[in-house]
């Protein structure tokens, strides 16, 4: 029997939670780099995953994204041929009410009383038409460029396309 996929986090519900100031334990980023690649280059191709729906994208989503299109450039082509920009940052923090379960917990719980939650993670909030990555590349590195966008929009909870904003007329 085929397990459903956790969407507790997936649909924007309720007020945004961004005082970091007024809480505790709020998880560390995990997303380790935002720009990846030859920083500094001129590349004739530009690209962007866009969401088509809007939905809430956890950090831990954008770190998977980000290491797919990476791997996927890097066992293709060097370094210097791609720069790739993850364009989001996870403000929302995200909360969760940790129920006991198991033998005794009636002792442990106390139910739903103050269930304001604790801190498990961040996460962004993003409209339909929202760009996350943005990829430059060379003509030649075109193809693995667009393979590794597919691979990036595999990790993340909504359905993407790739768009090529700058260049399209040297791949035709």
């Amino acid at each position: 029997m085929a397990r459903k996929p956790n969407r507790m986090y997936r649909q924007i519900r309720g007020q945004a939670y961004t005082r970091r100031e007024y809480m505790g334990g709020v998880p560390a980023n995990r997303i380790s780099t935002y720009n990846l690649g030859n920083v500094t280059g001129d590349f004739p191709i530009v690209m962007n995953l866009r969401i088509k729906e809007p939905c809430q994208i956890r950090h831990t989503a954008l770190e998977a994204a980000r290491i797919a299109a990476n791997r996927a450039l890097s066992k293709g082509t060097t370094s210097a041929s791609y720069h790739l920009r993850i364009r989001l940052y996870p403000h929302i923090v995200l909360r969760e009410h940790k129920m006991a379960t198991g033998a005794g917990a009636d002792r442990v719980s106390g139910g739903m009383r103050s269930a304001f939650g604790k801190c498990v993670g961040t996460a962004c909030r993003v409209e339909s038409g929202t760009a996350i990555i943005t990829l430059r590349v060379t003509p030649q590195t075109f193809q693995l460029g667009k393979n590794a966008l597919w691979k990036a929009s595999m990790k993340l909870p909504s359905p993407c396309q790739i768009e090529i904003e700058k260049g399209a007329e040297l791949v035709a």
